[in-house]
């Protein structure tokens, strides 16, 4: 089974709290939307791009974590030029891409037991109230890191195991048995959580 997303290190970004990650990477989103200048945020995202280097991952490693998300931030940044104009387009490439290597360089340093804690933490004010339980949602979050490796990696063994048996990895029949045994890996995972009574409701 695949570790978290997180790596070890000893790099600032490491050794600052995930509180103050957090903290900065919302600040820092808002006040992305607020700048409209293109040179303005080609200097943020050379910027994130340089923390999120800094962390220790390989290059290789660092491109495959975020390379289907920064796809998808292409694919609006396209839209936005079509319907709009080509610096709305630019805009948004460096604005979202900003985001997205900013969002993985706190993943990268930040471990799931300390996103857990600051989740909890962030929604006892609304335990209180009687809404939620704040455990049962930091548990869920930490569920989701941990395991998205995993997925993602499971998806690649069955595009490799139609390749070796001289398929072509169409995405119906890869995605038909990826969610079967995602899905059944969730009724385990929740039988365990289950039977361990972590979850009071």
């Amino acid at each position: 089974m695949l570790t978290g997303l997180d790596i070890e290190g000893t790099t600032l970004l490491h050794r600052t709290s995930a509180r103050l990650k957090l903290i900065v990477l919302f600040a820092v989103a808002a006040g992305l939307f607020a700048v409209s200048n293109v040179w303005l945020l080609v200097a943020f995202a050379i910027i994130a791009a340089g923390l999120y280097a800094s962390t220790g991952i390989g290059l290789r490693e660092a491109f495959r974590r975020v390379r289907f998300v920064l796809f998808t931030v292409l694919l609006v940044a396209l839209a936005n030029y079509l319907f709009h104009s080509l610096s709305d387009a630019l805009a948004v490439l460096f604005r979202l891409g900003t985001l997205v290597l900013l969002a993985a360089a706190v993943t990268a340093t930040t471990t799931v037991s300390a996103f857990m804690d600051e989740i909890a933490v962030l929604l006892r004010p609304l335990e209180r109230l009687g809404l939620l339980r704040a455990a049962d949602v930091s548990l869920a979050v930490g569920l989701v890191l941990r395991f998205a490796p995993e997925i993602l990696a499971r998806y690649g063994d069955i595009r490799e195991a139609h390749r070796a048996r001289g398929l072509r990895a169409r995405p119906l029949g890869v995605l038909v048995p990826l969610v079967i045994l995602t899905l059944k890996d969730a009724d385990t995972i929740a039988m365990a959580i289950d039977a361990r009574g972590f979850r009071r409701q």
